[in-house]
């Protein structure tokens, strides 16, 4: 089973308002991102003397409660879209205490080879295509753990269930980014 990426907030990481400066969420996702490939034996070093790089098309985070120096935060990852030459993550990033939920996000990547062209795992590395499926299921198995773990963890406001049973925020719930 894969463990979400922990890490604690350094002094140097916050702004004039003891915040993280928000710069410093898209490089929470990297390193979350290389932790979960590290852990599930497809490392981007692994993936790299293979002559594929991966690089990101697209990255966006959403901000709804500020993290402080010394917060300790977990980082869950979820693929949400794998294939042959592309796949996207989305990312949670919750205080490592007490669970409640600090921002969002989402990235997408494609393969390329050294000189930026596309690449079909499947058909040009079908061993690393092999590895990346591997990887989406240990991801999918963690992603079901972390469901379980994140039932005890304390939630502002209960969400609302719509009928196919997704999560909704509550429709008067505003930023708790400065709370």
């Amino acid at each position: 089973m894969l463990t979400p990426y922990e890490r604690k907030i350094n002094y140097y990481e916050t702004d004039q308002m003891s915040i993280v400066h928000h710069s410093n969420y898209i490089r929470f996702l990297e390193e979350a991102r290389i932790h979960y490939m590290d852990e599930s034996g497809m490392s981007y070093s692994l993936v790299e003397e293979q002559g594929i790089l991966i690089p990101v098309l697209e990255v966006s985070v959403k901000y709804d409660k500020a993290i402080r120096f010394g917060d300790e935060i977990c980082i869950y990852l979820k693929v949400t879209k794998f294939s042959q030459v592309k796949f996207s993550f989305s990312y949670e990033i919750r205080n490592k205490e007490t669970g409640e939920l600090h921002a969002t996000g989402k990235s997408e990547h494609c393969f390329v080879d050294k000189d930026l062209n596309p690449v079909r795992l499947k058909k040009d590395y079908p061993m690393i295509y092999d590895k990346f499926v591997a990887f989406c299921e240990q991801v999918a198995a963690t992603d079901r753990d972390a469901m379980e773990m994140s039932k005890k963890c304390v939630e502002v406001v209960p969400p609302i269930l719509c009928p196919q049973g997704l999560a909704l925020r509550r429709p008067h719930m505003r930023s708790k980014f400065f709370m």
